[in-house]
């Protein structure tokens, strides 16, 4: 009966097929049994940044002297322009949410692989106001942060930081107008429960860093904290 059962389920996902093709989100090919949302060509082409072995990568720099960050990380570059561009703007504002996650966990089994990452005790995201979680329906990097989580085998916690004030998007800003943009916005419910805990923060694109550094300055006064930082995308330009 199972096999009849999955039998069906792969005759049933055929036909829809032929009027509902799945098509991979960058080249939109129409992707094959055992390939999903990305098609294996474009998974094989995603610019990846190999940070998570690089000690003082790009990304580490732009904590230099800003934030207490121990290590950071992107899964890969981010140019405008680019068809990987709009595998972030359907995580981001098409509501594939499960993209996210997928494309998260694919991340973190590329983390795994340096113990710095595989040894963190929990993955916080960057929190959405209400306001904007309301609009959006729900939280980005939360699902990104689902999926390294599920490939570290690491607890994701969203009830501790919180956004406490609601700003405009970053977009179009410099890098000092985003920096004020998000100064003193969030805070800690239960700092307590961080205490001498390895902390992996967890955002979807990090451009100047401003958003991470404004996570960070919130974090690091709890005693004996640790913070590293991994983004699904890091913006090369």
């Amino acid at each position: 009966m199972p096999a009849l059962l999955n039998s069906l389920k792969i005759y049933w996902h055929d036909f829809l097929q032929l009027f509902f093709p799945d098509v991979c989100i960058t080249c939109g090919c129409k992707l094959m049994h055992q390939e999903k949302f990305l098609c294996l060509m474009c998974l094989h082409d995603l610019p990846r940044t190999g940070f998570h072995n690089m000690p003082g990568n790009k990304v580490e720099q732009l904590f230099w002297g800003r934030a207490k960050i121990s290590h950071a990380a992107s899964y890969f570059y981010f140019r405008k322009g680019s068809r990987y561009q709009k595998l972030i703007h359907h995580i981001k504002y098409k509501g594939m949410k499960e993209l996210g996650e997928e494309a998260g966990k694919k991340f973190g089994f590329d983390l795994i692989q340096n113990p710095v990452y595989s040894e963190v005790d929990m993955i916080i995201p960057v929190p959405l106001h209400p306001k904007k979680f309301k609009k959006r329906g729900y939280n980005q990097s939360e699902w990104i942060a689902r999926g390294i989580g599920s490939a570290l085998a690491k607890p994701v916690s969203t009830e501790n930081l919180c956004r406490l004030k609601f700003t405009a998007t970053q977009t179009r800003k410099t890098k000092y107008e985003r920096w004020k943009n998000v100064e003193g916005i969030f805070g800690l419910n239960q700092p307590q429960v961080l205490e001498n805990k390895h902390i992996l923060l967890v955002d979807d694109v990090i451009t100047t860093g401003a958003t991470l550094e404004a996570c960070s300055a919130a974090l690091e006064h709890v005693p004996g904290i640790e913070i590293s930082v991994a983004t699904l995308a890091y913006a090369d330009y």
